[in-house]
């Protein structure tokens, strides 16, 4: 696979949304998570946690997905090789497979990527605001990303955006308690 190969596989036919959606919501209550439970420290160090976090998870979601999602490619291709008769191996040159690999490379990507913006976005406020103002803002605007990413979701799958979106919200508001209550009890 070389580099024009890849490229391709970035256009839009070949761009597949969820694993956007699902870096973003990883990665801002992951980060949410790093800040609230820094919090009792200096606003250098709730900075560098959660970017440190983030881009850790970043990483960590490439190389998941892309082992993860190799090893499922993997097995079915073994199992596509047995049931038609074929050598150990002979798959791995058809345009079927590579066009699979590239597509798992660049979710892949896309997944680690979305990951690490996700996590920026709630240590923004500290970059501008008071650390306590900041720590609340930051709560904030993680829980407005995933109200609008509840609503996409919701309205991809045809159910009650609003609905969605509440959902969502939710989710980071249990988050942030949980991790004010971690960050409390030490």
């Amino acid at each position: 696979m070389n580099l024009k190969e890849i490229i391709s596989y970035f256009k839009m036919e070949n761009f597949d949304i969820r694993y956007v959606i699902r870096g973003l919501i990883d990665g801002s209550l992951s980060s949410l998570g790093v800040i609230i439970g820094a919090s009792g420290g200096e606003v250098s160090i709730i900075i560098a946690a959660g970017i440190g976090g983030g881009v850790a998870n970043g990483i960590s979601n490439i190389l998941g997905a892309l082992t993860a999602e190799r090893a499922i490619l993997e097995s079915i291709r073994a199992s596509q090789e047995k049931v038609l008769l074929r050598k150990e191996g002979s798959l791995k040159s058809s345009t079927t497979y590579k066009d699979a690999l590239n597509k798992t490379t660049v979710s892949g990507i896309w997944d680690g990527l979305s990951t690490t913006f996700g996590s920026i976005i709630p240590i923004t406020p500290f970059l501008f605001l008071p650390k306590d103002l900041a720590i609340y803002s930051a709560i904030i605007i993680t829980m407005a990303i995933l109200f609008i990413l509840g609503i996409f979701i919701g309205k991809m799958s045809r159910e009650n955006i609003l609905i969605s979106g509440i959902k969502m919200a939710l989710i980071g508001l249990v988050v942030a308690l949980i991790s004010f209550a971690i960050e409390n009890m030490l």
